[in-house]
């Protein structure tokens, strides 16, 4: 299995992350992509992907939820490591494979609206400039981010814009309208829960359009709900979209870590 979406670097895996991690690559986890959330997160996601070299891969974006009166100077010195650590000839660990987590989120507080918009933008325009995917996050902002990605997707660049929509949990109308655009869907926890509808609004989407995330130390699946998230409680995901698309957990993993690599680049496993 591949986790699209861990946040191994935060606090919550300080006391054991590297026992956390020796334990996912001992139970068959294959690689582990890590987003970031704003500029302070760069250096602790390269200490990780440095000491977990072709395990951890490292992602630079600025989260919506942290997007304040600071955002110029943090797109200013994210953007400077983005162009730092792309290119061909870089080690695996210093190269970054997607710009993200970066999108829109109304669920707190309104008061930076405009400015998420900004910074959504730019970071788009930089995926489509570099050649990267992104990964997306939208709370609460569906038709913006929409809107948003749209009008990304149709203007002229060097490269197309790609990527996954983010602990997808909406509706299947909208999940339609983000696989037109190319996107996959990320599908972690949610999927387990009781009372959520994510499988029957799964039912029109191949599962080549999905990844398997976590979005670790959040949204543990059921039966572990309320836990700490790690990437192999991905297996109860994979049962439940088994159930779903009437395979094995098995084919489901094989798919999803495939559409993973795919999207990534990341190297065939060994």
């Amino acid at each position: 299995m591949i986790d699209s979406h861990c946040h191994i670097d935060e606090e919550a895996y300080a006391a054991d992350r590297e026992e956390v991690l020796q334990r996912q690559k001992d139970g068959g986890i294959e690689a582990i992509v890590i987003p970031g959330v704003d500029m302070h997160s760069t250096d602790g996601i390269f200490d990780i992907c440095r000491r977990w070299r072709g395990f951890c891969y490292p992602v630079l974006g600025l989260h919506p939820q942290n997007v304040a009166d600071d955002w110029h100077e943090q797109l200013d010195v994210l953007h400077c490591a983005m162009l730092q650590h792309t290119g061909a000839d870089l080690d695996l660990s210093e190269r970054i494979v997607a710009i993200g987590e970066i999108g829109l989120d109304y669920h707190y507080t309104r008061e930076f609206d405009e400015a998420q918009h900004e910074v959504f933008r730019t970071q788009l325009r930089w995926a489509r400039e570099l050649d990267l995917p992104v990964i997306i996050h939208s709370r609460d902002a569906t038709a913006d981010c929409l809107t948003i990605v749209k009008e990304a997707v149709s203007q002229p660049a060097p490269h197309q814009l790609r990527g996954v929509i983010h602990c997808f949990s909406g509706s299947a109308e909208v999940a339609q309208e983000w696989l037109k655009m190319g996107m996959y869907l990320g599908i972690g926890g949610v999927l387990t829960f009781k009372n959520s509808r994510l499988a029957e609004n799964l039912a029109k989407v191949p599962v080549e359009r999905l990844l398997l995330e976590t979005d670790g130390p959040y949204l543990a699946p059921a039966p572990h709900r309320g836990e700490r998230n790690e990437p192999l409680l991905m297996r109860f995901v994979a049962m439940r979209l088994a159930e779903v698309y009437g395979c094995t957990p098995e084919e489901v993993v094989r798919v999803t870590s495939a559409n993973s690599r795919q999207l990534f680049g990341l190297p065939a496993q060994n």
